[in-house]
């Protein structure tokens, strides 16, 4: 998912005389999902393309909504653009085949919907996390319906995310940033390090929205039977250093998508740096 990428997709695609008429079929995960968007966006001004996810992670989220893009050295996805699919396949069969570590990744997101999402979603993620995670078939299928829903409901109101999309950003200011600094490699898969993010977001939501601890303890506590570590070994200097690149960054500064409660997420917030660095060190502490 780089700009050279990007340039030899566009290179085959001129290679095989695609038209305007013609259509770009992406199947594959997030990463190529949104790599052949950006393609089929970019190549004659925009052709058409179909979005086939293979992944729970991009069929719960990154396969709706139509950004695409790819990233450079000073950060993710600072560049692409919103070109909506034609249509999106998603045979949640495919899953199988998925390994444990990436089926387990994506069930971050899935707890992202749970914390910024209707009660009804949250109760449904509550009550079948364990299903979830021994990969009940009918689960899986339900689950990916209600966040493709979830998702849906809120491109509807603000596809070029002016506002209300934002909220479907939370955790991702950190995450973004933890991606960064471990180059893109995978060391830190995307779903672990929106785990890691809204640790940080929930800690910010207490401090500065006085949101509920109660809430914040249990978004941990599904984080937590997830798998997913309550925190890992970066410096909290360097990760504030690196969110300061972060693509949600404007002229005055970061922005955070935090929580006033479970359910009603807030967007737009400027935390002070003290903030910021308490609740970095809090996760992040060696």
């Amino acid at each position: 998912k780089t700009w050279d990428a990007a340039g030899d997709v566009l290179s085959r695609l001129a290679q095989a005389r695609l038209r305007r008429g013609d259509c770009v079929v992406a199947l594959g995960g997030g990463t190529v999902g949104d790599l052949a968007g950006f393609a089929a966006a970019s190549y004659l001004r925009g052709i058409g393309w179909i979005n086939a996810p293979t992944t729970l992670l991009a069929m719960v989220d990154s396969a709706v909504g139509g950004k695409t893009g790819v990233n450079l050295s000073q950060g993710k996805n600072l560049a692409g653009a919103f070109w909506q699919p034609l249509a999106i396949v998603a045979d949640t069969e495919v899953l199988d085949t998925l390994p444990g570590r990436a089926f387990r990744s994506a069930l971050a997101e899935v707890v992202k919907y749970a914390m910024i999402g209707s009660d009804d979603m949250a109760a449904f993620v509550h009550n079948n996390l364990g299903a979830l995670l021994e990969r009940n078939p009918d689960v899986i299928e339900e689950a990916v319906l209600r966040c493709i829903a979830a998702k849906t409901a809120v491109v509807l109101r603000d596809e070029r995310e002016a506002g209300p999309r934002q909220a479907l950003n939370y955790g991702h200011t950190v995450a973004h940033a933890l991606e960064a600094m471990g180059g893109f490699s995978g060391d830190i898969t995307h779903g672990e390090a929106v785990a890691l993010g809204m640790r940080v977001a929930g800690r910010l939501s207490v401090r500065e929205l006085a949101c509920p601890a109660g809430d914040i303890a249990v978004q941990d506590g599904l984080l937590d039977r997830c798998g997913f570590p309550r925190t890992h070994g970066f410096d909290p200097g360097a990760l504030l250093d690196r969110i300061e690149h972060d693509k949600k960054a404007t002229g005055s500064g970061v922005t955070w998508v935090l929580l006033r409660r479970r359910g009603e997420p807030s967007t737009g917030h400027a935390v002070d740096e003290t903030s910021v660095r308490a609740a970095l060190a809090e996760v992040f502490a060696p």
